[in-house]
């Protein structure tokens, strides 16, 4: 742990119960700008967990809540689990079944509440941040709290644009955020086309955003402990994190 960061393992509120979470905070009493960091399919874990620590260290409040607390606390797969395996992909479909558009929807605004009401966590906006399975939770996240989410990002974030009518891209006429997306190449779950498709309804809804993709990096580069890490990619996408959160917040 960073010296001068405190890490607490805490209870926080969720739509159909508690979930467990960790908040990460700069040492001292100070208060400071929060951020809800939602995790990719593996759940709270020592990678991202060193991502919290990383952002706290810059000034932030981080909260990070399991967000299938639903299903299981972490960890949310077996030691061993091949990933893309048979085992893998029943516990992705366990985890990820309970998680409808209305149960982001309806966890989203218990999160932002619980952020708010968090230790360290300074009045006025908030920001909110996911990775593959939570990219689309963070856009809905910004669309149920308009005048609380001040900045939402994506990484590598899977079917945020789909012809689904729960498709996280209907969201955003609700958005009032500065949004930021970074795609992974080659990605099955967010491909050129959707990219592409995605960047259309962007510029259709007129706020403030960018989108980009990671030349070389591929899906779940920003965690250490992803077959797909990239740390250059990697410290990239926490510069370009770390510029919207200034611009927002």
């Amino acid at each position: 742990m960073s010296s001068n960061v405190r890490e607490e393992e805490i209870v926080v509120a969720a739509a159909d119960g508690t979930a467990d979470a960790r908040l990460f905070r700069p040492e001292g009493d100070a208060d400071h700008p929060g951020v809800l960091h939602l995790t990719d399919i593996g759940g709270i874990r020592p990678a991202h967990c060193d991502m919290g620590r990383r952002l706290a260290a810059e000034g932030y409040a981080v909260l990070m809540p399991n967000v299938f607390y639903r299903t299981r606390r972490p960890p949310m797969f077996e030691p061993g689990t091949k990933p893309g395996g048979e085992a893998w992909r029943a516990r992705f479909a366990e985890l990820t079944k309970p998680l409808t558009a209305e149960a982001q929807e309806s966890d989203a605004l218990a999160y932002v509440g619980d952020l708010a009401r968090c230790a360290g966590v300074r009045g006025g906006p908030l920001a909110v941040v996911g990775y593959c399975f939570t990219g689309g939770f963070a856009m809905r996240t910004a669309a149920v709290c308009p005048d609380r989410i001040a900045a939402a990002a994506s990484f590598h974030g899977g079917g945020l644009w789909t012809d689904a009518t729960t498709s996280p891209h209907l969201v955003l006429p609700r958005v009032h955020a500065r949004l930021y997306f970074g795609h992974a190449v080659e990605d099955r779950s967010m491909p050129a086309e959707a990219i592409a498709n995605l960047d259309a309804a962007l510029a259709a809804w007129g706020g403030r955003w960018e989108s980009e993709v990671y030349e070389g990096a591929h899906h779940g580069w920003t965690a250490s402990n992803s077959a797909a890490y990239d740390e250059p990619q990697a410290n990239r996408a926490f510069t370009k994190l770390t510029e919207l959160l200034r611009a927002a917040l």
